[in-house]
């Protein structure tokens, strides 16, 4: 728009649009060719509704294709491609908006109803209705199970935020014919007028905004008046002021008060208050900025002497800042140890041999609780007078238990020696003396040599 890139083609700086496009196109389409959603096994066959149908997915792919659609004739138009007039580039963004405005004042008609009350109004089943009838009910009414609750406030603020789109659609089309009107008929308008509908259109959002907070502060308030510091005599005082109460409204409001609330009910209402005052606040921000933005547009086009990249310069400082924000988080990530989990594995094994080796020497020891492995100590020689006929042993760490006395146990030491290609028993042990027979189970039962 300033010139700095010269005679530069529109086609070829909107290049990353046209890669946004492509992108968008070829999801649409994957949609369109997955075919209808499979039905859950826990849903019963009668109940279940495509939550995408076929006609919904085909309208969505149509409605960006109008857009792509206006895009490419105004890239080509800009560029002295094609010469039309400009009624004729903004076609596709007529019927665009007229399809979004028809579905919004279609939601705004729908009915939020009960299944009690749709049952009684229809006089069968819900479970009875063939699936004609389901998808009818679900083009006319908004089923909830109750009109009170979560679910409720949902579809009321589905509905609230359609009539803001219908605002909004209305100002664009306004909008749309005043600049084309201005660009092919010559009028030479002042751009502040052709751009009065968009500026309207944010004052329209910020009202509504607070009108909603208003009524929720109003149902909140009559639910319990002690949230906003007042007493019950204040609060029914202040009802009677208004003459032009009806009945039924009386009778509603005295039956809420006679209930009490609980105390999640209270924090529920604080919530729901809360929450409507920040959605305000934040909505009157946002428009400001857009208004800011426009003024902004509106003086460079009236011929303002700053370049336009000031115009944009608030989103590229958001971006800006969003990048730097990813950028530190690369110094936030701690680098992973691969030997991390090691010590604890040979902290493990540690224990366990050393359990081990406890159980070998003897099955009455308890198992160690030492992390690293300590081998079993050498069982010196007993110091104390041999009895008579009676078989002692003693540990050697090479060659296991060793027997003295006792010809049982000479010959199991024997075959152990054996199998470990040892020197015979007899070149280890003493002669032997004719003795009493003593049995070595009755010595120290504690060791089984099988």
């Amino acid at each position: 728009a300033d010139g700095s890139l010269g005679n530069a083609k529109w086609v070829a700086v909107l290049a990353p649009l046209w890669v946004w496009d492509f992108f968008i196109l070829f999801y649409h389409s994957r949609v369109i060719m997955m075919g209808p959603i499979k039905r859950p096994d826990h849903v019963p066959e009668e109940e279940w509704i495509d939550p995408l149908p076929m006609a919904k997915r085909i309208m969505s792919m149509v409605r960006f294709g109008l857009l792509v659609l206006f895009e490419v004739l105004l890239a080509l138009r800009l560029d002295g491609t094609i010469h039309i007039p400009w009624t004729f580039v903004f076609i596709p963004i007529y019927f665009w908006e007229i399809i979004a405005l028809r579905r919004k004042i279609h939601l705004i008609n729908m009915t939020i109803v009960t299944h009690d009350e749709l049952e009684l109004a229809i006089g069968k089943k819900l479970t009875n209705f063939s699936p004609t009838e389901r998808e009818d009910i679900h083009r006319r009414f908004i089923i909830v199970p109750s009109k009170s609750g979560p679910v409720y406030e949902a579809a009321r603020r589905l509905q609230l935020e359609a009539k803001g789109d219908i605002i909004r659609i209305s100002a664009r089309i306004l909008f749309t014919v005043l600049l084309v009107t201005n660009l092919d008929t010559g009028f030479d308008w002042s751009w502040w007028i052709v751009f009065l509908p968009i500026l309207g259109m944010a004052v329209c959002i910020v009202g509504t905004a607070f009108q909603n907070f208003s009524e929720i502060q109003t149902e909140v308030a009559k639910r319990d008046s002690s949230i906003f510091g007042m007493t019950e005599a204040e609060h029914n005082g202040e009802q009677q002021g208004t003459p032009y109460a009806t009945m039924d409204e009386n009778n509603k409001t005295s039956a809420e008060q006679s209930e009490p609330l609980t105390n999640e009910e209270k924090e529920e209402l604080k919530a729901k208050l809360m929450q409507s005052a920040t959605r305000a606040v934040a909505t009157c921000f946002s428009q400001c900025f857009f208004i800011f933005l426009v003024c902004l547009l509106i003086g460079k086009i009236e011929g303002a002497g700053y370049s336009s990249l000031v115009i944009i310069s608030p989103f590229l400082l958001c971006g800006g800042v969003i990048l730097c924000c990813l950028a530190c988080t690369i110094f936030c990530i701690s680098e992973v140890d691969e030997n991390a989990g090691m010590a604890d594995f040979d902290s493990a094994v540690n224990q366990a041999a050393a359990t081990a080796a406890a159980g070998y020497g003897s099955t009455d020891a308890a198992p160690s609780s030492s992390t690293s492995y300590v081998p079993p100590a050498q069982v010196q020689q007993s110091t104390a007078p041999k009895i008579d006929g009676a078989s002692i042993s003693t540990w050697d760490p090479e060659r296991g238990q060793v027997w003295e006395g006792g010809q049982d146990d000479i010959n199991q030491v024997d075959t152990i020696s054996e199998t470990r290609d040892e020197p015979p028993v007899d070149t280890l042990l003493p002669p032997l003396k004719e003795q009493a027979y003593v049995n070595p189970e009755a010595v120290n039962d504690s060791y089984d040599l099988d």
